[in-house]
């Protein structure tokens, strides 16, 4: 029962995503490790991690879409929950560095050796088991969320206010990260993983087993979502998007409906920034950066937002274009980047998925009205051309 609920609550976009999620899952993973190192299908190590990291931004842009496209809250500071999620799980990395390091202390970090700390803080309790660590991922960016959520829908702050409020939230974030005495390793991050789950970070099969596992939560990220925003408080939150006061004078509490879609998207969020860390070696305060944050804006205005399906078009087509231009063409990519939102902005207002739903409603309209068309026959015959209304 509660499984005919769900897939009730989907719309056949979500399950076919959701399907094309897992089946990529299966496919990228076996592609590299199964196929021959001469064969023309398989994928080349490096592109494992970093096909895994289009995934999370992609959720990244999905946790945005939720806030944004359906309950009409822009936040300018999505990254420091992305950001949040990834401290959490470079801590229990770094734990797991051990006699290892550069020090060799099994109990403290280097940078903590180095900067001649004498004990574990208090807050990296526990950062050495998994499970507490990942509790730690959903844990804190949603309290974060939680408190700030609590704070400002309560005071009715809406609009571009609570847009900078977020960005100086996350600016204040990237501040505080930036000190050495923060115990988090300062402008330096934390870095120089060495297992996960006891097996190398390095490894051709944990590569491998962390881009599964980033399809696999971005799968989950989509029904999760899918069935939110198809859910009777899904259009509870539509309503809050287009008519805020109307909706709160019919008697609705708005605050605690923006509270709740705020939270989940941060925790989304959160996660994604804790798959990003282990695939990309590295996690440091710049992810604190609100230019992060207003990167995510433009990925979900590029794919579509307000659509499950957008914004993941958007995060990894646009990182797949940073990617080439930051390589081949450096010093242009922040200009073609500007010009993709001005270009979204006034002629894609709806992004490519709404670009490509007018087309299909143009396709569908010229059909109609080809079938309508009377033929040559008919026109010879006296045929009126339009037809008449059912008495």
């Amino acid at each position: 029962m509660i499984t005919q609920a769900l897939f009730r609550a989907l719309d056949k976009k979500a399950i076919w995503l959701v399907a094309i999620l897992l089946l990529v899952a299966v496919a990228v993973p076996a592609s590299n490790l199964l196929l021959p190192v001469d064969s023309p299908f398989r994928l080349p190590n490096y592109a494992v991690p970093l096909f895994g990291k289009y995934l999370t931004f992609a959720m990244l842009a999905l946790a945005l879409d939720l806030v944004w496209g359906y309950c009409g809250i822009l936040s300018l500071g999505h990254g420091a929950f992305f950001a949040i999620g990834g401290y959490a799980m470079g801590m229990y990395l770094m734990r797991q560095i051990g006699t290892r390091g550069v020090y060799a202390n099994p109990i403290l970090p280097d940078f903590m050796v180095f900067l001649n700390w004498k004990e574990l803080p208090w807050y990296w309790y526990g950062m050495d088991n998994f499970w507490f660590a990942m509790l730690m991922v959903v844990v804190v960016p949603g309290l974060l969320a939680f408190i700030f959520g609590f704070l400002a829908f309560r005071s009715r702050v809406t609009g571009v206010y609570l847009s900078i409020i977020t960005q100086a939230m996350t600016y204040a974030l990237l501040l505080a990260f930036f000190r050495n005495d923060m115990g988090f390793g300062g402008n330096n991050g934390l870095t120089d993983f060495k297992d996960i789950l006891g097996q190398s970070i390095s490894a051709p099969s944990t590569r491998a087993a962390l881009f599964a596992a980033s399809a696999i939560a971005l799968a989950l990220a989509v029904l999760a979502c899918s069935a939110i925003v198809n859910s009777k408080l899904g259009k509870v939150m539509v309503a809050v998007r287009d008519a805020e006061s109307r909706t709160r004078f019919l008697g609705y509490r708005v605050e605690y409906v923006k509270l709740f879609a705020f939270v989940v998207s941060a925790i989304i969020a959160g996660i994604a920034g804790a798959l990003y860390v282990p695939q990309v070696g590295i996690i440091n305060p710049s992810e604190f950066e609100p230019a992060n944050s207003i990167e995510v804006v433009i990925w979900t205005a590029v794919g579509g937002r307000g659509t499950i399906i957008g914004p993941i078009i958007g995060g990894v087509l646009v990182n797949v274009g940073k990617s080439y231009f930051t390589g081949a063409f450096p010093e242009y990519w922040l200009f073609a980047l500007g010009a993709l939102f001005v270009v979204t902005t006034l002629f894609l207002p709806k992004g490519i998925v709404g670009l490509i739903g007018q087309y299909r409603a143009a396709t569908t309209k010229r059909e109609q009205h080809d079938r309508d068309a009377p033929t040559p026959m008919q026109v010879e015959a006296g045929a009126d051309p339009q037809p008449k209304p059912a008495e």
